[in-house]
């Protein structure tokens, strides 16, 4: 066997820059991850080919805020669910298969446009967001319970064949006439507690608002304001006249799509990512950038390893220190201690030993504790709370003897 084959694998060495390049990318790719989490539901274009404000399909409506854009109306498409009445004329386009709970605990506006889905369709498996036509939603399929707090009945009917129907304006639209393009099964409706607001030539209601509660408008057929309609000159001129109504001078318009699954989220990373707390949010990260900085590099002296045994005078006192702690005899030491307060005083005042009644005298001219009641409290010092009460008396008398805390 070879000298070279005999040697152990080494570890393979990381460049300080390469770690500190990974570290970075793995920083930035949690924070795009957060950041895309986040903000999920805002990323996703609703071009799913239902029929809603965000779908471009067919049956979709993304035209119409188009349209009203390019009319110089004001128009939005919200994915906020409000929580009090609206101030704009809200566009309502519920599914189906919405429950009339759902349907009646939205926030009405001013007027409420809700608009009856009419077709079944499915996605095209060659174009993503169009779809295929398949055939009519069964009549009253849905709507009766749906709209039952506004109309005590709801029929939906839709004949088969392709019109050009001229629609006649009654009530709001009273006096008007609005030619449509071709429409194919031209939805319409009728049930005790509608009033007409658009009839067809046989006088079915195309466009209808509750008696009960007119500021509640339906439309039965979608075909005019949504995106295949709107392929239509005279379709998009109905549309807009039908729009300009609805808002009664210069009210906004809002297309609601929280209906259809497409509501914002307030979650709490989303809630740190937007004013005003974005800015707490930003400030935290930053302290953590720097922490990491600084734990980078070590600061300070490094402290030097204590021995295992200590050797010197100091360590003989911290020892007999702890030998009389484990005994319990600290107390033992209070009159040792007065007589050395006692001598510092002495020396400190220029006294002698050998004039037992100087210090005496001299405690009585500055009107401190007589020396002699601080040495019989230390002799009968019994605990260690006792030594620590005659430690502060004898700070103090020494004080007061030399004038240091003056």
């Amino acid at each position: 066997m070879s000298a070279v084959a005999d040697q152990p694998a080494s570890a393979p060495n990381f460049s300080p820059k390469v770690i500190i390049a990974l570290v970075l990318v793995g920083l930035v790719a949690m924070a795009g991850l957060a950041v895309l989490s986040a903000f999920a539901p805002d990323l996703r274009s609703g071009n799913d080919g239902r029929a809603h404000a965000l779908s471009k399909s067919a049956i979709g409506f993304a035209g119409a805020p188009i349209l009203l854009k390019a009319l110089g109306a004001p128009a939005v498409v919200s994915r906020i669910r409000p929580t009090r009445p609206q101030e704009a004329v809200v566009v309502l386009t519920p599914d189906a298969s919405l429950s009339p709970e759902e349907l009646q605990a939205y926030p009405k506006g001013p007027l409420t446009l809700i608009v009856l889905p009419k077709w079944v369709a499915t996605p095209d498996p060659i174009r993503k967001g169009y779809v295929r036509k398949v055939t009519t939603i069964v009549d009253g399929d849905g709507f009766e319970p749906m709209l039952a707090s506004y109309a005590k009945t709801t029929r939906i009917a839709h004949p088969k064949g392709v019109y050009r129907w001229t629609l006649r304006g009654e009530g709001p639209f009273a006096g008007q006439t609005l030619p449509l393009g071709a429409i194919d099964r031209l939805q319409t409706l009728s049930g005790e507690g509608w009033a007409p607001a658009l009839v067809d030539g046989q006088g079915r209601m195309v466009l209808a608002y509750s008696r009960k509660t007119p500021s509640i408008w339906v439309l039965a057929d979608p075909d005019l304001i949504n995106n295949h309609g709107l392929s239509s000159r005279d379709t998009t001129r109905a549309a807009a006249a039908i729009f300009e109504t609805a808002r009664r001078g210069e009210r906004p318009i809002t297309f609601d799509v929280t209906l259809n699954g497409y509501e914002r989220g307030r979650g709490i990373w989303r809630t740190m990512l937007e004013p005003p707390w974005l800015v707490a949010t930003l400030i935290g990260v930053a302290a953590g950038l720097l922490m990491g900085v600084h734990a980078l590099a070590r600061f300070g002296q490094p402290r030097r390893r204590e021995r295992a045994f200590a050797l010197g005078a100091r360590a003989l006192v911290d020892n007999s220190a702890d030998l009389v702690r484990m005994a319990r005899r600290e107390h033992e030491l209070a009159p040792a201690y007065a007589a050395l307060i006692r001598g510092r005083v002495m020396r400190a005042g220029g006294g002698h030993a050998a004039d037992e009644h100087w210090l005496e005298h001299l405690a009585e001219r500055r009107g401190a504790t007589s020396p002699g009641e601080l040495a019989a409290e230390a002799d009968t010092a019994k605990t260690r709370d006792d030594l620590l009460a005659v430690a502060r008396k004898l700070y103090d008398w020494r004080g007061e003897m030399t004038r240091e805390r003056r």
